[in-house]
């Protein structure tokens, strides 16, 4: 089959080719699908420089969430057959035109949505969503604080927490183009805080009437680590889901974790195990799936695509994410 691989298995965006490997074949439990559409993700540039441990036994093949048809079944598979349109959440090996996952991170592509809204769902949304409300619990009348507001996890987040109830969802920046764009989405951020010029926490405190937030999903670590914990109301919350500006805080008071009565949590998704990324596709389709549109759709979350590139353009692709362009998913299709 043909895929998207990396030249001596790891490198810059030029050591990104198309090229020729093995075909994968359905495991127990497994189902194999041709894949139309996946999603990019910033795990995947980490991945091609050789900086992303993978899980055990994943495909070394970038790529985690895609849409296609599904045309093969491993052993004991009953709920899926042939043909049938599907989504999900791969360990890896979407950047190629066949890939195996396990039978319960697929989901039914509902027909609303196109093959590219479909694929820009499962990585964002899972991911906001076990971080938003698996781990921090978010509730009705909560104030929520979104970094990377932007990105694809942020928009889901933002939507999430507004679709769970949340009293004001602040989302950070570093444009003010992009914070426009928050603000003007439908069920968007309530207010926005530009991070490279403003003091997000002095900014929350506003907002919240000096309380400061209840929750915060963090992707970006030591910048952020003080006003972070200043952000943070009595009981909050805060999701970290990366460490964007790197993992060493220097001079922490503990302090405040305990006055405040502070709980911070950090999170991955990939590294999970099947049974427990079965779980969370299950609860999020319970709860979420249905209230999702498309861009022009009018559901209370929707789908936001930057870009959509053909796979024949992936080096153009990591670019555009790299250089943190993208307002919503960067999207490719297998052509």
């Amino acid at each position: 089959m043909r895929a998207i691989l990396v030249k001596d298995g790891k490198g810059p965006i030029e050591n990104l080719y198309l090229g020729e490997t093995e075909n994968p074949t359905a495991k127990q439990g497994e189902v194999l699908v041709k894949v139309k559409v996946f999603g990019l993700n910033r795990m995947d540039i980490l991945q091609r420089e050789g900086k992303y441990p993978l899980p055990p036994g994943a495909s070394t093949i970038l790529g985690v969430e895609f849409s296609g048809h599904i045309t093969g079944l491993g052993e004991g598979v009953t709920d899926w057959k042939d043909g049938d349109e599907v989504f999900g959440l791969a360990y890896g090996g979407a950047y190629a035109e066949f890939l195996t996952v396990p039978e319960k991170n697929v989901m039914k592509k509902p027909s609303h949505l196109s093959w590219y809204e479909a694929a820009s769902i499962p990585e964002n949304f899972l991911t906001a969503f076990q971080a938003l409300v698996a781990i921090a619990k978010v509730e009705k009348g909560n104030d929520v604080l979104i970094h990377a507001g932007a990105s694809g996890v942020g928009v889901a987040a933002i939507q999430l927490a507004r679709l769970y109830g949340a009293n004001s969802v602040t989302a950070t920046a570093s444009s003010q183009e992009k914070l426009d764009w928050l603000l003007s989405i439908p069920n968007g951020a309530t207010h926005v805080a530009n991070y490279k010029t403003q003091d997000f926490a002095a900014e929350v405190k506003k907002t919240t009437h000096g309380k400061g937030v209840d929750v915060i999903i963090d992707f970006v670590g030591q910048s952020h680590w003080h006003k972070n914990i200043d952000a943070l109301a009595a009981d909050g919350r805060m999701t970290m889901l990366g460490l964007l500006s790197g993992g060493e805080v220097e001079n922490f008071n503990l302090g405040p974790l305990l006055y405040k009565r502070l709980r911070i949590q950090g999170s991955t998704l990939r590294a999970r195990s099947p049974a427990y990324q079965a779980d969370l596709v299950k609860w999020f389709q319970n709860d979420v799936l249905d209230h999702i549109s498309g861009s022009a759709g009018s559901g209370q979350v929707r789908t936001y695509i930057h870009k959509v590139y053909p796979w024949t353009e992936m080096q153009e692709a990591h670019r555009e994410m790299e250089a943190n362009k993208n307002s919503g998913k960067i999207i490719a299709e297998v052509v």
